[in-house]
């Protein structure tokens, strides 16, 4: 026999509660509260001992698939970035840093959606309802079809998913929201396990699009099981400097359309706006004529960018020279100082070395590793580099520049863009070998 546990479900509004109440916390009434024997582990009230349907397979070619195909989302470009637009029965994870603009992306995403006659569903257990009104009066986006919830119940939610035909539901957040079915506190693995399955599977046998806010770790990674990242459909991130405007909108997994996209938003008083071609977005007030910068086109998901790497080689006072990399892992900073050394026969014993990737931007891509070399030269021999030279290539530990992925894609939009010189790793090509052809080719005198 499947375990039992105690519920209080009121007499007059069916609503339930883990613990006795005098007052029913849902329609106010008094000494209404019963005790009713439910079984753990289903969706719903269920009493215990009761036999669940048989589910039986069907041929796949039998299959009805009309009402589930995708629909807009209201932004052309996340539409592009999720393959088609929003898929019913779809389950989206989005996960990101406190304050990055989760939720005010995703009210956008609600309005626009309810904005095309789709009912809404908002459910938040973060915020107040006029919390949530206004910012969105902010933003332009109320509409009778775009209803709210404030609740921590996912109960609630799923009660209120069955009062009208909703295309898309927003869950923020799911750390947030507590289950009869599962024990412990807000955000612990049974708890999260519990939410997230009662609405994957109610959600995907009504049509219902589900869109999920993750918190994150302090490591960046979304917080819960895995179970999660697997379950869902699709798995985005928001990322950014919260004290710059934009946000990197990444995919890292997708079930209907490509993996590994980017997105740049701006952040602003109005919401989120796209930014349509973020390729030299990254490069504000750059001055060129400065020593110790370089540009990198690097590739992060499916998009050429031209980003800035800045580098300072400074003398040292300590027995330890500093190190400091912001933007990247500081290893790949002292794996390249130690080639520079080795190849190059320069000394960084006597100065400490700070680099970082400019407009707070993370790069772990190989591409980088060029552009870090001549920054640090750069800045080691205070001489600046041409003003629109380009570079990009894996370093090896034996000093020679490698190939990396989308060399051509990289190629031509340095080209559109007009960059020259284009260092890159093809010396069949006119690219260049190795850290001394670098040497030998920006800082000859030198």
């Amino acid at each position: 026999m499947s375990k039992t546990r105690e519920v209080y479900v009121c007499s007059v509004c069916k609503a339930q509660t883990p613990q006795w109440r005098g007052q029913c916390p849902n329609c106010r009434a008094w000494n209404t509260l019963e005790a009713v024997a439910v079984a753990r582990g289903s969706a719903g009230l269920k009493p215990a001992g009761a036999v669940l349907a048989k589910v039986r397979p069907i041929a796949l070619c039998d299959v009805a698939d009309v009402g589930h195909a995708p629909y807009g989302s209201g932004l052309a470009a996340l539409d592009r970035v999720l393959g088609n637009g929003l898929m019913p029965g779809a389950g989206i994870l989005v996960g990101g840093e406190p304050g990055i603009g989760k939720s005010t992306l995703l009210l956008q995403v609600a309005g626009l959606v309810a904005k095309q006659a789709r009912p809404v569903l908002y459910a938040t257990g973060e915020e107040s309802l006029p919390q949530i009104k206004a910012r969105a009066e902010r933003l332009g986006l109320l509409d009778p079809h775009l209803t709210a919830l404030a609740t921590t119940r996912v109960e609630d939610v799923l009660n209120a998913l069955a009062v009208g035909r909703h295309a898309l539901l927003v869950l923020d957040s799911v750390q947030t929201m507590t289950s009869l079915e599962a024990e412990g506190l807000p955000g612990n693995v049974s708890q999260v396990r519990a939410v997230a399955t009662m609405l994957l599977e109610t959600c995907r046998r009504t049509g219902v699009t589900l869109i999920l806010v993750g918190h994150v770790t302090k490591d960046g990674v979304l917080a819960g099981p895995r179970l999660l990242e697997h379950t869902v459909d699709t798995v985005v991130s928001l990322e950014g400097d919260r004290r710059h405007t934009f946000r990197l909108l990444r995919v890292f997994k997708n079930r209907f359309g490509p993996n590994e996209e980017l997105l740049v938003f701006r952040m602003g008083t109005d919401g989120m706006r796209v930014v349509d071609d973020p390729s030299t977005f990254f490069l504000d007030a750059r001055d060129p004529s400065l020593s110790g910068t370089a540009v990198v086109m690097a590739v992060d998901g499916q998009r050429p960018l031209a980003v800035e790497v800045q580098a300072l080689v400074a003398h040292t006072f300590l027995s330890i020279p500093r190190r400091t990399a912001l933007g990247f892992d500081v290893n790949r900073l002292h794996l390249l100082l130690a080639v520079l050394e080795k190849r190059l026969k320069l000394s960084f014993n006597q100065v400490d070395i700070y680099a970082k990737v400019g407009g707070g931007m993370r790069l772990q891509e190989p591409g980088l590793d060029l552009a870090l070399v001549a920054a640090v030269l750069s800045s080691y021999y205070d001489v600046p580099l041409p003003e629109k030279c380009v570079l990009w290539g894996e370093v090896d530990l034996n000093g020679q520049v490698r190939p990396v992925t989308a060399q051509e894609a990289r190629l031509a939009q340095a080209r559109r863009l007009g960059y020259i010189p284009i260092v890159y790793p093809d010396a069949s090509a006119g690219g260049i070998a190795t850290v001394a052809a670098l040497q030998q080719q920006l800082f000859r005198r030198h």
